[in-house]
């Protein structure tokens, strides 16, 4: 992968459904060598699919918050199954550090929210958890 890559990933990561002439003028290049880049990295599976994001007040679920996990090591897998079937944990990372993983939970309402949190320590192997309510996004 060369700078013009980069370059191309980075304005693809911005808008993916920007134009390929469009994309072509802004990396100064042949609209031909964008296709052949673009062709490329998806073969390559460097580029693996491409998505869309939602300001944070339009999605349903009003309640977004940032859950730090720790997991009793023989049970690590078993709770990543888990979290990864539920269907608030929107997104799932592993950490290094004092937490063993961080999940984005979302929630129709406080109600909910509390009921998802009660349902989520409750699972067999997380031994601790750290939850912040997200206020607002000054970055997507």
């Amino acid at each position: 992968m060369d700078d013009t890559d980069r370059q191309l990933i980075a304005l693809l990561r911005d808008n993916a459904r920007e134009s390929v002439v469009s994309l072509a003028r802004k990396l100064r290049v042949a609209r031909a060598t964008v296709q052949n880049r673009i062709a490329r990295l998806e073969r390559e599976a460097t580029i693996v699919g491409y998505t869309m994001r939602l300001r944070p007040d339009a999605e349903a679920h009003r309640i977004r918050a940032i859950m730090s996990i720790e997991v009793d090591g023989p049970h690590g897998d078993a709770v990543r199954r888990l979290l990864r079937g539920h269907p608030n944990v929107v997104t799932l990372h592993s950490t290094n550090g004092r937490w063993d993983l961080v999940a984005e939970l979302r929630a129709d309402s406080l109600e909910v929210f509390d009921l998802v949190l009660s349902a989520i320590r409750k699972i067999e192997g997380i031994s601790s958890t750290e939850t912040s309510i997200l206020l607002s996004t000054h970055k997507l």
